[in-house]
């Protein structure tokens, strides 16, 4: 693979320096219209051989074009801060937004390649650390996010004379260090580790390209032609991601089909909806005297459920989706008033600012992730991009279709980090919203909680049903469970709420 990258080719300086301005010009011209139409971010990764001119090559990116609008970020070890955390946080929070370039050095294969490498993670972890990758990936780009990646390259022996060249001058000997040496001894290790990196990850929506980075005039030239190339053709409409083979089956599958096979409606019309939702009692209630005792009872085992998470370091993430007027303030209050409020943060949701809506729908949830041995509970969350975003048309049939599967995986990477998720559906029925809109306009100081939207909403109740049936047949899994709550009674659904989350609790402790 890296064959072409060690043929040791060169460009002279004199050839360097005439082709020089024309291509700042470009990179500017077109990072000016990047900017101006901020579309989708550019995500550049720089990876590679230990003295191959990666940084070099950030340095003069941020020359050539406007620094201003790019964002440089070099990953080192994990904080504790960032060990509390899924992997993936950090990166989550130093991606670009739309419209700006990220230029980033030992992003996320660093760790994959230096754990197999060292021999601390077997072939199957391995790949699945590259599934995970893939998976990002996937998500970032089938968002519009361009994606380029470098593997700047040296053979083994101009890797030596590269470091020896560095030790030998003062003003660069402190470059190399006892584990760039070491790395050096393992270069056969590190050339085939990263060989299965770049075959199994080298996607049309992520590519690598493999660069030869001994001569600094060649390699640079060959990084910015790259970039123009691909900037150009992305703005031409020519690389932009082709659109998910699987997502109008998805989008099909997830609709409820009649119950009536012989229905003389057109082909997935919706007859009768039969659905999670409508099995739910939302008859059932709870006496005031059994309220009592039982909130009583929940309150206080939650409160010595989260100090022992607290003490074994288990963050916990709750999340409250439901019917406007549904109850989950409510249930919410119930929680935090049973917590210290230090360890506890509610992060209401609602439309996503100008800041937000520049980078990736899940980015301003991966930001409020909490830190180990500490609650977080969303009042709304992610599932705005199958609940509202789909039936408000916010969002495209293809956009959300696909965000099932990004939904499980940003999920999925919650969980195996440890972290105690729980999602609660709080469902009325449509007679009891309708009472409690009208309670709300008639007392004053609950009026500010009913708006023109929430009429608004109502009116495509059978819309929303249908979605909320379809992400939980695809988004209740063993490891992040949605609760169906049954709402209409509040003193039932409060008691219900607190007693899963303590369950929830006491098995994960164990």
């Amino acid at each position: 693979m890296f064959e072409t990258a060690e043929l040791g080719q060169k460009v002279s300086k004199t050839d360097f320096k005439k082709r020089e301005p024309a291509l700042r010009e470009a990179l500017l011209t077109l990072q000016n219209s990047l900017r101006q139409s901020a579309k989708y971010p550019v995500i550049i990764l720089f990876a590679g051989v230990d003295g191959a001119g990666k940084s070099e090559t950030v340095n003069l990116l941020n020359e050539w074009m406007d620094p201003r609008w790019i964002v440089t970020r070099a990953f080192g070890a994990p904080s504790d801060e960032t060990r509390e955390r899924p992997e993936y946080w950090r990166f989550w929070l130093n991606l670009p937004p739309k419209g700006r370039i990220g230029l980033l050095l030992s992003a996320w294969y660093s760790n994959p390649l230096l754990r197999r490498v060292y021999g601390k993670s077997s072939g199957t972890e391995f790949e699945k650390r590259l599934e995970d990758i893939l998976d990002f990936e996937k998500t970032l780009a089938d968002e519009g996010a361009l994606i380029l990646k470098f593997w700047m390259h040296l053979d083994k022996k101009a890797q030596k004379k590269r470091l020896e060249a560095f030790e030998a001058d003062p003003l660069l000997n402190w470059r190399v260090t006892q584990k760039d040496w070491k790395h050096w001894r393992l270069y056969d290790k590190f050339t085939s580790t990263a060989e299965r990196i770049i075959s199994r990850t080298s996607t049309g929506q992520a590519p690598w390209f493999i660069v030869e980075g001994w001569d600094h005039e060649y390699r640079s030239l060959r990084v910015v032609e790259i970039i123009l190339e691909t900037l150009r053709m992305r703005m031409n409409g020519s690389a932009k991601h082709s659109p998910s083979e699987t997502a109008s089956n998805e989008a099909e599958s997830s609709r409820p089909k009649p119950d009536n096979p012989s229905s003389t409606e057109e082909p997935g019309a919706i007859t009768e909806h039969i659905t999670v939702l409508s099995k739910l009692d939302t008859s059932r209630k709870l006496e005031s005297k059994a309220y009592k005792k039982s909130l009583a009872k929940y309150q206080g085992q939650l409160n010595l459920l989260q100090r022992k998470a607290k003490e074994k370091n288990v963050s916990t993430i709750l999340v409250f989706e439901g019917w406007d007027a549904g109850g989950k303030g409510g249930a919410i209050r119930r929680i935090t008033s049973a917590l210290d409020a230090r360890e506890a943060q509610v992060i209401p949701i609602a439309a996503p600012t100008d800041e937000e809506k520049a980078h990736h729908y899940l980015w301003r949830f991966w930001r409020h992730l909490p830190r180990a041995g500490r609650i977080t509970i969303f009042d709304r969350s992610w599932y705005g991009r199958v609940l509202v975003e789909r039936v408000e048309r916010f969002a495209t049939e293809e956009e959300w279709a696909r965000a099932y599967a990004e939904i499980n995986a940003f999920e999925r990477q919650l969980v195996e980090h440890g972290v105690i998720l729980l999602k609660f559906w709080l469902h009325i029925s449509k007679d009891e919203q309708l009472r409690r809109f009208k309670a709300r306009e008639e007392t004053s100081f609950k009026r500010w909680k009913i708006t023109d939207e929430d009429w608004r909403n109502r009116e495509k109740w059978d819309d929303y049903e249908t979605a909320v049936h379809a992400m939980v047949e695809r988004t209740s899994t063993q490891a992040a469970p949605w609760v169906l709550v049954e709402g209409n009674d509040k003193k039932f659904s409060r008691v219900k709420v607190l007693r899963a989350l303590c369950e929830r609790l006491e098995s994960s402790m164990k």
